[in-house]
């Protein structure tokens, strides 16, 4: 899957751009290169969706890759959700939002997301971090313009995301993608985080915790983007449980 932010909209954290890509002789490309990388890259059931100069979002059926991993696309009232992975309690996560049998982990996740905007009875890592199973999903709300990740803590899918040439966000399981199209600012997605466009990263397992950015070094000395980490020794004064009338952005935003 590939997804392709403004800058604008996504506000990445500054430590992902890393100065080592623009003093090189490898430069991060335009968005619309990297889209056509990733297309070229994968050219049978390939489907992409553009959203002015907002965003871009692209696909590839599961069927077309050797990857285990399943890869669910999924539109519904203005959001859109790319899904890699699969939950093991899907089942009790439907029921639980009043979903039917059939839904899919893309088609939960746009539920859980709609609540999670509009009523807020829960905070957001809580909610995530009840998803069982090994999954990295990316949402786009087109009405709102907001960007939602998150990654799983198992390690059992991989997610990278960068800096494009014009500083638009760029995140993809396929990594050769993210290191043609990023240079050197890129770095794994971090397991067990989830991002959004406005509160910023943070993570699911240790929300109390305050996020470190530690530089990445690669095989030649030149810095990288970042990895991000909790840090164990610092810690943020509260996040309060919300209720149903509150608005989970402007909660989570407010603790950053």
């Amino acid at each position: 899957m590939l997804a392709i932010f403004h800058k604008a909209f996504a506000n990445p954290p500054e430590e992902l751009n890393s100065p080592a890509s623009h003093n090189s002789s490898k430069k991060p490309k335009q968005p619309e290169e990297t889209l056509n990388d990733f297309l070229s890259h994968h050219p049978h059931n390939t489907f992409s969706m553009s959203f002015g100069n907002t965003a871009v979002l692209a696909y590839v059926r599961h069927e077309s890759l050797p990857s285990m991993n399943q890869r669910l696309f999924c539109g519904f009232d203005d959001i859109y959700c790319l899904f890699l992975g699969s939950l093991n309690n899907l089942f009790m996560l439907n029921r639980q939002y009043g979903l039917s049998k059939g839904s899919n982990e893309a088609m939960f996740v746009i539920e859980a997301y709609r609540t999670l905007r509009d009523r807020g009875p829960y905070p957001a890592d809580q909610v995530v971090k009840d998803m069982d199973g090994s999954f990295a999903f990316v949402i786009y709300d087109s009405k709102t313009g907001t960007v939602f990740a998150a990654l799983g803590s198992d390690g059992g899918v991989k997610l990278y995301w960068g800096i494009a040439a014009d500083g638009s966000v760029v995140i993809s399981d396929d990594l050769e993608v993210i290191k043609e199209g990023c240079a050197n600012s890129f770095a794994p997605f971090p397991k067990g985080f989830m991002f959004h466009s406005e509160g910023g990263l943070m993570s699911f397992e240790h929300p109390m915790n305050k996020i470190r950015a530690m530089p990445r070094v690669d095989s030649e000395g030149v810095i990288c983007g970042s990895n991000f980490k909790v840090d164990v020794y610092s810690r943020v004064n509260s996040i309060p449980r919300v209720g149903s009338q509150t608005n989970w952005t402007d909660d989570w935003a407010s603790h950053q």
